[in-house]
């Protein structure tokens, strides 16, 4: 029998993957890269030599970065497992891990801060909000929608995610800023934030607020997207408590080596720190170094 992917193959998996309990952010993503494998093979058999010559052409041709191609990667082995074509599984290009985050990516607090006045004197005060949940909670952005107004009152949010439950408390000002928030808004009960509609608000909304703001608040755009408010609490949490184990509970991460990723400094700060190791001995500046004999 040919080994082809089909539709009605990715539609029996899908339902596997549901089966798994896969949230529907990975399913949408196993999905899209496998229709991208797809589309290179054709009509042709999926063989080992074809998945290395898409494995390939991935790096050299399309220019993907290693991240992205073992993710797609990664699709396609768990697709072959749920098929039993084990025989086609690729390895992964190996990555050795960066010790610091690019500057251009690390969003620090002075630029949060701007992004969170710049809101409130737009009176966009719900973004305003938002951006300080995220952040002074360390919460994903898909987990918003477990700020009840039942949750402020009582302290604490209840979060179910990637099959885990954990308990996050509301920092003090945080909590008196959403009372005052949920008070001016008439809001009686349910999600905190809403769309017109009442459903809770999504990702989507979330990150085209962000990037409107960004042009505003005077912050490059590459550095702001509601993932990078969660990496900004892990960063001043650690720098607090130097304690890499409570954070991963803080988080919700069953990993400790997830939690490396969300604590890297910038260049800048690897840097420094470098600079203050004092393992160079320092010459006098100005002094004219001594002749050398070579007779």
């Amino acid at each position: 029998m040919k080994r082809i992917i089909k539709e009605t193959m990715l539609g029996r998996y899908e339902d596997y993957l549901k089966g798994r309990e896969k949230s529907k952010a990975t399913i949408r993503k196993y999905l899209c890269d496998l229709w991208k494998l797809m589309n290179y093979a054709g009509r042709k058999e999926i063989n080992k030599e074809l998945m290395l010559a898409y494995k390939d052409k991935l790096l050299t041709q399309d220019g993907y970065k290693i991240s992205s191609i073992n993710s797609y990667l990664a699709a396609a082995n768990s697709f072959f497992e749920y098929m039993g074509w084990f025989d086609l599984k690729v390895k992964a290009y190996k990555m050795q891990k960066e010790t610091f985050c690019p500057e251009n990516k690390y969003l620090s607090k002075g630029e949060y801060y701007m992004l969170v006045k710049k809101a409130k004197e737009m009176g966009k005060l719900r973004l305003a909000m938002i951006l300080q949940t995220i952040c002074a909670m360390g919460i994903r952005v898909s987990e918003l929608k477990a700020v009840t107004v039942e949750a402020v009152r009582n302290n604490s949010v209840t979060i179910y995610n990637k099959g885990k439950v954990r308990t996050v408390f509301f920092p003090d000002e945080l909590r008196k800023e959403l009372l005052y928030y949920i008070g001016r808004n008439g809001i009686q009960k349910g999600f905190v934030f809403c769309t017109a509609s009442g459903k809770a608000v999504n990702r989507s909304n979330i990150w085209r607020e962000m990037k409107s703001l960004c042009k505003k608040a005077g912050v490059d755009e590459a550095k702001v997207f509601p993932h990078n408010l969660r990496h900004l609490f892990a960063t001043v949490f650690y720098e607090m408590k130097k304690d890499i184990a409570k954070l991963a509970d803080v988080l919700g991460h069953s990993n400790i080596e997830t939690t490396r990723i969300y604590i890297k400094t910038t260049g800048r700060e690897h840097r420094k720190l470098l600079n203050q190791m004092k393992l160079v001995l320092e010459t006098e500046y100005g002094r004219e170094p001594e002749p050398v004999c070579c007779w």
